[in-house]
């Protein structure tokens, strides 16, 4: 194995073994490179081992405009990428070496064994191991070394590790402790390019009031929740939540989050109103509650709204619409009704935070995609620097969009690396 300090025609530094880095790595090495990949942590793919909460959502089956259209405005720069390696591609991938997948609703695919994102590093570790690859556990990479407007290697616990071209995959800042802590966005800034801020995405928010902690470790599904920012309706969604005692997680407001952030940041009023009989409109449900009581008119209404409610969440309702426990159904007032009905269809919450990166699936903001090269991920401000995964300013929703973006963004980094090194060499 070459010494650091040793500069290898033909060498390629990786920054961070996590998914887009692994790819990178392999890729580079496939096509001819000899690859060093450097892991501050004791062990590659920290973030894929726990994601999916274990079960590792790889893709998604979504058609390419459609993928593309879960990235926002900058989806546009994936394009070429995907062009190149995309959803069909990464799982013949792991099909040719052993791992099965399953497509679940939504398009979402997984290992076809339960539980297993373990596997997914595990076909990683078996590639690599039979390629000319040097992975270095436990390595902090301090900075790049620049040379001119050229990367000649990187800095690493205060050795110089030397190659003709780096490919930084350090990851964002979502999970630090599984290494992503924002070392790529540092880096990259080091070799002068502009970060758009960094935020937490798909993460849970706080909520203001008490209702979110009265009724915390409920889980809601088939409710909609309309988001609104300065009072104005910005995005409406359809799905699942789960009450905290700080606020709302779960997939749909997961979803929203992003824009619940950047309202947030800019000082906006945001709130969001949760819908918990989306199937039925005013009219369907005032006669569904005219059944009900009818039915059970000498109930009283804590036991009358079961069939209407989770046993949690109708204490809750009670008190917010302003009827006794005890009432009976028959005596509800048409008045009382209403103010039920109302309450049904549009529980309002204040968001008044968000959670941190800690809690955050992935990071948003990143590396300025004006500065990167679609068709290659080389820099365009420093010669032999590639930028690749999640430091790039490139975020979507849940359902496999991510992971997706940090291989093929990872494999086409790396193909192109050692491409260029071929085409340099004398």
């Amino acid at each position: 194995m070459p010494q650091c300090g040793t500069a290898m025609s033909s060498r390629i530094i990786v920054v961070g073994a996590g998914a887009a880095g692994l790819m990178a790595a392999g890729q580079a090495a496939e096509s001819g490179a000899e690859v060093v990949l450097l892991e501050k942590m004791a062990q590659p793919g920290r973030k894929i081992r726990i994601s999916g909460k274990g079960r590792c959502n790889l893709t998604n089956a979504a058609a390419l405009p459609d993928f593309l259209a879960r990235f926002g405005k900058n989806g546009r720069f994936l394009r070429q990428c995907f062009q190149q390696f995309f959803s069909l591609e990464l799982l013949r991938f792991f099909a040719e070496r052993g791992l099965e997948t399953v497509t679940e609703r939504g398009g979402r695919v997984f290992p076809a064994q339960e539980g297993r994102a373990a596997d997914v590093v595990d076909v990683f570790r078996h590639w690599l191991d039979g390629l000319p690859v040097s992975l270095r556990p436990g390595s902090q990479v301090d900075g790049l070394l620049l040379d001119n407007g050229q990367v000649r290697g990187v800095l690493c616990g205060g050795n110089a590790v030397l190659g003709r071209a780096v490919i930084l995959a350090a990851g964002g800042s979502s999970y630090p402790a599984t290494g992503s802590s924002g070392d790529g966005c540092r880096l990259a800034a080091g070799a002068g390019h502009s970060i758009v801020p960094i935020r937490p995405a798909l993460v849970p928010v706080e909520t203001g009031g008490g209702l979110a902690a009265r009724l915390a470790g409920l889980h809601l599904r088939n409710v909609g929740v309309r988001l609104l920012i300065n009072g104005k309706r910005k995005e409406e969604a359809f799905g699942e939540l789960l009450f905290m005692k700080y606020g709302l997680s779960g997939p749909v407001i997961l979803t929203l989050s992003g824009l619940m952030v950047d309202a947030l940041e800019a000082g906006s009023a945001v709130s969001m109103v949760i819908d918990l009989k989306p199937a039925l409109d005013e009219q369907k449900l005032d006669a569904r509650l005219l059944r009900d009581f009818a039915e059970r008119r000498k109930e009283p209404m804590d036991s009358a709204l079961r069939g209407l409610l989770p046993a949690q969440m109708v204490p809750v309702c009670l008190d917010e619409v302003g009827i006794q426990a005890a009432r009976l159904a028959g005596e509800v007032t048409a008045a009382e009704r209403r103010r039920l009905r109302g309450w049904l269809k549009a529980v309002v919450l204040p968001v008044t935070g968000y959670r941190g990166f800690k809690e955050a699936i992935i990071t948003a903001g990143g590396v300025n995609l004006a500065e990167v090269d679609p068709r290659t991920m080389q820099s365009k401000l420093c010669a032999g620097l590639y930028l690749a995964g999640e430091l790039l300013d490139i975020q979507a929703d849940t359902g496999g969009y991510n992971l997706q973006a940090a291989f093929s963004t990872g494999w086409l980094a790396g193909r192109s690396a050692a491409a260029a090194l071929k085409a340099d060499s004398p």
